[in-house]
């Protein structure tokens, strides 16, 4: 038998998350043409950072088109923290505002940390909130932390039941690593959380049935880091230098190599990216009905069938 792999399967964050925005749609217009009432997200922008306002922007866009209202608040950069808190504080009291999210970075002369547990945890649909976090941790059902959710879905989408399965989760931040290894926990996965001072890392890596890499270095995960036959899921995003101004980004994992190993990858960009996006919409149905007590409306919690 040879023991040359196969090029993995492509996980196509794309496909996955059209998937996922079509089961989101129909619901939101299942709650309002029932329930009459319609999700709402506030997005707020502090300054001038060209990549947030793109990120924005498409948050905004993908929340009208699947029917919800968008509600843009951006503020220069000179915005004082008060005045941001106060703008929070009001969001928290409007009830057409189902979800509130915050665009991080903020100016350095805000402290991201007030500004996240100001948000009212039952409207917090990026799941940064302390409670947000703490019901993850207990396992019980919250808003969990977009990139993390769409990781999992990929996950579940690909490969089914993961009880049992070897996980190493490569970066331990607060936004990525730590809730999806607690997201793996809480699928009954064995998982080990590696970090800049993990001892041999290559060696650790090979122990996994599934990688997720979110460090933020470069193709730092080489092919030979891999258990043949893993699944990996590629955070990273990467900017390459540009010679014609164009956008080009690479992942923290060598695709390249990683490809000729793993039985499925997420490539970068078009794979986790676009779940995170279709995530925040899904925390934002889901908020606005626990909002106003509606339990008859299929919020999506995995990725939909593949249409034949």
């Amino acid at each position: 038998m040879s023991s040359v792999q196969n090029t993995a399967k492509v996980i196509d964050g794309k496909e996955a998350s059209a998937r996922l925005k079509d089961g989101i749609a129909k619901a939101v217009a299942d709650l309002k043409e029932r329930h009459k009432v319609t999700p709402g997200l506030a997005t707020v922008l502090v300054g001038d950072d060209p990549a947030s306002h793109v990120y924005v922007a498409s948050k905004q866009k993908t929340a009208i088109e699947l029917g919800m209202t968008s509600f843009q608040h951006d503020l220069p950069a000179n915005t004082s923290q008060e005045e941001l808190l106060t703008l929070v504080k009001k969001l928290n009291a409007d009830p057409k505002v189902h979800g509130i999210l915050v665009q991080m970075p903020l100016p350095k002369h805000i402290d991201q940390v007030k500004v996240i547990t100001a948000i009212d945890p039952a409207k917090d649909v990026d799941g940064l909130h302390p409670e947000s976090v703490g019901r993850l941790v207990a396992g019980a059902d919250t808003l969990v932390s977009c990139t993390p959710l769409g990781c999992l879905m990929l996950l579940k989408d690909t490969l089914g039941d993961l009880a049992g399965k070897n996980a190493v989760v490569i970066g331990r931040s607060i936004l990525v690593g730590k809730p999806v290894a607690l997201l793996l926990l809480n699928e009954n996965c064995t998982v080990t959380v590696a970090h800049s001072r993990t001892k041999d890392l290559p060696a650790v890596c090979r122990t996994a049935d599934i990688i997720v890499a979110a460090v933020g270095k470069l193709e730092m995960v080489r092919g030979d880091w891999i258990k043949p036959g893993a699944t990996v899921i590629d955070v990273g995003i990467n900017p390459l230098p540009s010679t014609d101004g164009k956008r080009r980004l690479r992942g923290d994992v060598n695709y390249a190599e990683a490809s000729q190993v793993a039985s499925a990858i997420t490539p970068v960009p078009g794979g986790v990216g676009p779940m995170t996006i279709a995530c925040l919409m899904v925390n934002t149905l889901k908020a606005c009905c626990l909002q106003n007590k509606i339990a008859d409306v299929a919020v999506p919690t995995k990725l939909p069938a593949r249409k034949n």
